[in-house]
């Protein structure tokens, strides 16, 4: 199967059983957890790759990491705000319509992103200093963010690409595009920073060309072969203030979340900076073992939006509240098996890591209190998914940011100065908790909603 048209299926019967329902689930979230798996073990070889220069490069990188994560989110939710629109146009049949929004994506997208690379451009001299960079490390972080920034159009035809693939129920090729992105990433690193010798430069660049014959790749493929997408006797084009709007609106909350979920990370690498290197080297390492574990949870969540998105269009509100049902139980289960599993295997996981048994010990404590809170973490994870699906953004982000900003960064503050770092992870594993009993009651309080 390689699109769910639930327009289509409908025509054929009116009803799903709950067996084709799971079968469903699971073909679309399958490929997303695969995609999800493959991403964050390549960014850990690329990660790699760059260390091999030396700490001062690694350093620069590190520096502005969480500003290009920024730049990066806020090109994605411009284009959640289209897609969501097409899922709803693909479960009401609107084939038309839904090419039509497509179209108008494209151009207002492509606008966007070039606004966001002129600011990332006209910003990337002085985020060093703003950032409080020691002075050695100007040039190197200056250049990765500006090759980084002006790159944005390539990944935002990435993103918009994949969601509108995915929206229509292709679930499979875009996870190939990203995992294939990612070893193109290794590949075009190797010959920029290696082969060629450019540095922290080349680590840039590789990125740069990994998305742009990514995205070049998907648009050949969207508009030449999609079953709804593509450019075949399509002849109705116009812009609508309506949908662009609409984008907007659903886009706002989406974008403002991801800044202030940086903001907060920020925060917390502060609070955890005095703490000393061993405290700060255990917690990066517990967090990347860590995600491990929550990723696949964003490989049901995409197909949790397929599957709610089309339904709500539809108008199926049985069929809406049972994908939520059955996505948000999928997502819990896949993320209690991996956080079991890493609970008994993370001290040969932090072994491969580093050789200091310190900080390995240190790892292993910290990790095993927040592996509770998985469960958890998927139901808001998943949950998000289903919202969005529905069109919901606003309420969510509000959610997630209260959650984050109030309850985990309230709390680490309470709990460092008597526990260090094994406090901050208590803080996130009750956090963690809180915000998947809050975005459950909000999605168990949206199902009758039309």
């Amino acid at each position: 199967m390689q699109n769910f048209d639930l327009s289509q299926l409908l025509k054929n019967s009116s009803t799903l059983s709950f067996k084709q329902q799971i079968n469903f689930v699971w073909k679309l979230s399958i490929p997303g957890i695969l995609s999800q798996i493959s991403s964050i073990l390549m960014q850990y070889i690329d990660a790699a790759m760059v260390g091999s220069l030396g700490a001062q490069a690694s350093a620069s990188i590190g520096l502005v990491a969480s500003s290009t994560w920024v730049i990066g989110s806020l090109a994605h939710a411009m284009c959640i705000g289209f897609y969501v629109q097409v899922a709803h146009l693909v479960g009401a049949g609107e084939k038309e319509k839904a090419k039509n929004v497509f179209f108008q994506s494209i151009i207002v997208c492509l606008i966007y992103s070039l606004v966001l690379a002129g600011i990332s451009s006209s910003i990337c001299a002085e985020l060093p200093k703003w950032l409080g960079a020691p002075q050695n490390l100007f040039h190197d972080s200056t250049m990765y963010f500006l090759i980084f920034g002006l790159s944005t159009p390539f990944f935002e035809i990435v993103y918009l690409m994949s969601g509108m693939l995915q929206s229509t129920g292709n679930m499979k090729f875009p996870a190939a595009m990203n995992a294939t992105m990612c070893l193109l990433d290794i590949v075009f690193n190797w010959l920029f920073i290696f082969e060629l010798n450019l540095g922290v430069k080349g680590a840039a660049l590789g990125s740069a060309a990994a998305a742009f014959v990514t995205a070049l790749t998907m648009a050949v493929y969207t508009l030449r072969f999609s079953d709804y997408l593509n450019l075949k006797n399509f002849k109705n084009f116009s812009m609508s203030r309506h949908c662009v709007f609409k984008a907007i609106k659903l886009a706002v909350p989406v974008g403002l979340e991801s800044s202030a979920f940086s903001g907060a990370l920020v925060i917390v690498a502060k609070i955890i900076a005095p703490l000393g290197a061993v405290a700060i080297a255990a917690n990066s390492f517990a967090t990347t073992a860590e995600s491990l574990c929550y990723m696949p949870g964003y490989g049901v969540q995409e197909a949790a939006g397929t599957l709610v998105g089309q339904s709500y269009g539809a108008k199926r509100r049985d069929l809406s509240k049972s994908f939520s049902i059955i996505t948000i139980a999928s997502g819990i289960l896949i993320m209690s098996v991996i956080g079991a599993a890493m609970y008994f295997l993370c001290p040969f996981v932090f072994q491969f890591l580093t050789p200091d048994t310190e900080i390995q010990n240190l790892s292993v404590k910290i990790l095993r209190i927040e592996l509770f809170a998985e469960p958890m973490f998927a139901a808001a994870i998943v949950s998000t998914g289903v919202l969005r699906g529905k069109g919901d953004t606003l309420v969510p982000s509000i959610l997630n940011l209260i959650s984050l900003w109030i309850v985990r960064l309230g709390i680490s503050v309470w709990l460092v100065k008597p526990f260090g770092l094994t406090g901050i992870w208590i803080a996130m594993a009750i956090e963690l908790c809180f915000r998947g009993t809050i975005l459950l009651i909000r999605v168990l309080r949206t199902q009758e909603i039309p």
